[in-house]
């Protein structure tokens, strides 16, 4: 069962486009609906950097499964399509090459106006080139670039001080007995040994460990501003004239030989446009 476009249009502003394997493409853009039969054929997915550029991609076998519009096409094939103009419509020609790109057969509505086309001179087809170029867009994205830990570990030192401390020494003291003491020692005097003692005192050194706070050690983090010079290849068109017959001359050699010729006047060199066909041909809804 094709998808309707009720089912598309509630997928509009927020609706994503992913494959089949859940690879995420992007965000649903505009939806493309044939002129004759009003049934969706087309929906353009914002991709690129930053989302930058409108890839087409065909409603062919998709589904829709909640806000997700599920297409059986691998992410790098929908990146890779031709890039075509969202410009509102999509031309039987432009189709062909998109349908070429992903491998869909391509509509009778299609096939006819091609062959409508086929039958035209060569006089009347479009003989104009479009000439493209690649641009280097260049942004940045967050990324992880390392890590920053804090550790804390018990380092050992050696630590000497010095404090100071008293002891008790022994001093003789020796005091003369005048003769106004004499009398009152007298009765007291004996020929004896005797002992007296003193107990000595001394200070000595006591170590004790007490652990204190003394710092407190964070990690923040500050955003530094530098450059970086980016550098790519880029490829771009040139279009070139050949001159393919003896008496045709490029325009800008005309141009050169008559300078008082009339600007209103075609040259041989001027491009004809082709008149695009209504039938077959997809507009945004």
């Amino acid at each position: 069962m094709r998808i309707t476009i009720e089912e598309l249009q509630k997928l509009s502003g927020h609706g994503r486009v992913v494959t089949d394997h859940g690879e995420k493409v992007g965000p649903v853009g505009e939806i493309y609906v044939d002129d004759v039969t009003s049934a969706p054929d087309w929906v353009t997915v914002r991709t690129g950097l930053f989302g930058t550029a409108d890839t087409f991609v065909p409603l062919h076998d998709a589904r829709v499964e909640g806000d997700d519009l599920v297409v059986p096409y691998a992410k790098d094939l929908i990146k890779d399509a031709p890039r075509i103009d969202a410009d509102g419509a999509l031309t039987p020609q432009e189709e062909q090459i998109l349908y070429r790109h992903y491998g869909v057969g391509q509509t009778d509505s299609v096939l006819d106006d091609s062959d409508r086309h086929a039958g035209r001179s060569e006089e009347t087809m479009d003989v104009a080139m479009t000439r493209s170029e690649e641009r280097l867009i260049v942004g940045t994205q967050q990324r992880e670039a390392g890590r920053a830990r804090l550790r804390k570990y018990v380092v050992t030192e050696h630590v000497t001080q010095t404090v100071p401390v008293r002891h008790e020494e022994v001093r003789v003291t020796r005091e003369p007995i005048t003769d106004a003491d004499r009398g009152a020692t007298a009765p007291e005097l004996v020929i004896r040994e005797e002992d007296y003692e003193v107990v000595l005192h001394a200070e000595a050194p006591v170590v004790q460990k007490i652990v204190v706070p003394v710092e407190r050690v964070r990690l923040d983090t500050v955003t530094v501003t530098g450059h970086e010079r980016v550098s790519a290849d880029v490829r771009k068109e040139e279009i070139e004239l050949d001159d393919l017959t003896d008496n045709t001359k490029p325009l800008t050699a005309q141009a050169s030989a008559r300078p008082d010729a009339s600007p209103t006047k075609s040259s041989p060199g001027t491009a004809k446009t082709k008149p695009k066909g209504k039938k077959g041909t997809r507009r945004r809804r």
